[in-house]
């Protein structure tokens, strides 16, 4: 707490360096910004940048590291009933300790006798261990701070070109947050190869990929393995790619013809109505939706089907009519098309904004050529704005494979392998968090299984993007 502390403090004393270092370069300038170098709010923000930037890294660094820090220092002479314990029960062991003294969470585990007496000294050494690093983190910025101030502020003057030193503090900070993508990027994908590795050294690759029975609850029981067809993933990337395809064909059409409306025939009152409307829909959490599907939709579609079915019985059709007449509230027609009505405001609002961004020029120079308003728009305008659509298209369709309430609310969580959107359906995302709720077993094929899942969900998104870039890079080059 005391970290979070200094830092406000910190920023409380570089926003008054910052005044400071606008006040000393004004005042050399006679109070004329046209006689400095750069203008006073880049003194200023020279100035601020060396009394926090220093100062905030370190008491950063202290917060991230600092416990691995106190729990290396506690390691060092472990008392004899801590070192006959296993590596991982030691670990436990340790950090409970941290956690006690840090305030943080703390296992369930009961300390009794030898080992009772081990925590208490250990404990004992925690505090003064944190209590010591956070004196010494907080007299260490308070000295940064004074330092750097001090030695920024001999350089502001007049002449001083404060402009590019602080453009190149900017540089770092846009490459430190680069840094910070790429490595977290990195990271998952690692974390998703390395526990995939494990999953597919206990199920085949293929049976994985190619396996059409997924019930991974066999899996888990004592007298048995993990068989081939437990663990055929082919239903429910089915089911992903049914319940996206129904999604989209409600949400591209209706999404994009409503941005071509609003973009090049609706006038400004009717744009300032309408366009706020759709982009209402993008606030509804998918939650909502998801009450929708099962409580309005789902019974509206069942209802139909079944009024349908029952036309049906006792005339050539008898068998599709008793089709017709079984059919539920679950499905994944249902699950799609309420997934098709969130994405609108995604691909209508973006869709806008990119045709919008169409030179006017392209649009008066077809008109001038003799083209309708409706051939322009079919030629000109969406050919130049493909590249843009596109990006919005693909938005839409990974929040169409990543949402997970509409499909569990609407289509259920039964694998089939199915393109009948009549039938109950799964997807890869529903499974996943299914796999990984609650106290699980991160040893079992059961669990690991999602990560396999992830990893491949991965790699064909991946591939899709790498597609939908190479179309956006080849009109690009028309159009620019």
């Amino acid at each position: 707490m005391l970290i979070w502390i200094a830092l406000l403090g910190l920023v409380l004393f570089s926003a008054t360096a910052y005044v400071a270092g606008r006040r000393k370069v004004l005042s050399a300038a006679g109070g004329s910004s046209r006689l400095l170098h750069s203008l006073p709010g880049y003194h200023g923000a020279y100035l601020a940048l060396w009394a926090a930037a220093p100062a905030i890294i370190l008491l950063l660094l202290v917060s991230l590291f600092g416990a691995q820090l106190e729990e290396a220092v506690l390691r060092g002479d472990p008392p004899a009933a801590v070192a006959s314990l296993p590596d991982s029960t030691q670990d436990v062991f340790y950090n409970d300790v941290v956690a006690t003294a840090t305030g943080g969470q703390v296992s369930q585990t009961a300390y009794d006798g030898a080992l009772g007496e081990a925590f208490a000294d250990k404990l004992a050494l925690a505090y003064d261990i944190h209590r010591n690093l956070v004196i010494g983190a907080l007299a260490g910025a308070f000295v940064l701070a004074l330092a750097g101030a001090a030695m920024a502020w001999p350089r502001l003057s007049a002449d001083f070109a404060a402009r590019p030193r602080v453009e190149r503090w900017i540089a770092v900070l846009f490459l430190a947050c680069s840094v910070v993508a790429v490595l977290t990027t990195l990271g998952i994908v690692a974390s998703l190869v390395w526990e995939s590795w494990r999953f597919f050294q206990a199920v085949p690759v293929f049976e994985f990929l190619f396996g059409l029975t997924w019930d991974p609850q066999i899996a888990i029981r004592a007298d048995q393995v993990a068989s081939s067809g437990a663990f055929g993933a082919v239903p429910l990337f089915m089911g992903t790619f049914l319940i996206m395809m129904i999604a989209m064909t409600v949400a591209a059409p209706v999404g994009l013809f409503a941005a071509i409306y609003l973009s090049e025939y609706a006038g400004p009152t009717v744009r300032a109505v309408v366009k706020p409307l759709l982009e209402i829909l993008a606030g509804i959490p998918t939650v909502v939706y998801g009450f929708f599907a099962a409580l309005t939709v789902g019974p509206l579609f069942r209802g139909a089907f079944n009024s349908l079915g029952a036309q049906f019985i006792g005339g050539p059709l008898d068998g599709l009519g008793l089709y017709l007449m079984q059919v539920q509230n679950q499905m994944a027609l249902v699950a799609g098309a309420v997934m098709g009505i969130m994405l609108i405001p995604f691909v209508s609002s973006l869709s806008d904004d990119i045709i919008n961004a169409v030179p006017q020029s392209l649009r008066d120079g077809s008109l001038a050529m003799g083209a309708t308003r409706s051939e322009t728009i079919s030629r000109v305008i969406m050919p130049a704005a493909l590249p843009g659509v596109m990006g919005a298209l693909l938005l839409a369709i990974s929040r169409a494979v990543g949402e997970t309430m509409i499909v569990t609310m609407a289509a259920g969580l039964q694998a089939r392998a199915t393109f009948n959107p009549l039938d109950t359906v799964t997807t890869v995302t529903v499974q996943i968090v299914t796999l990984l709720t609650g106290d699980q077993e991160f040893d079992s094929p059961k669990t690991l299984s999602a990560f396999g899942l992830g990893l491949t969900l991965f790699l064909i998104t991946l591939m899709l993007n790498i597609v939908a870039l190479r179309i956006v890079q080849r009109y690009r080059e028309q159009y620019d």
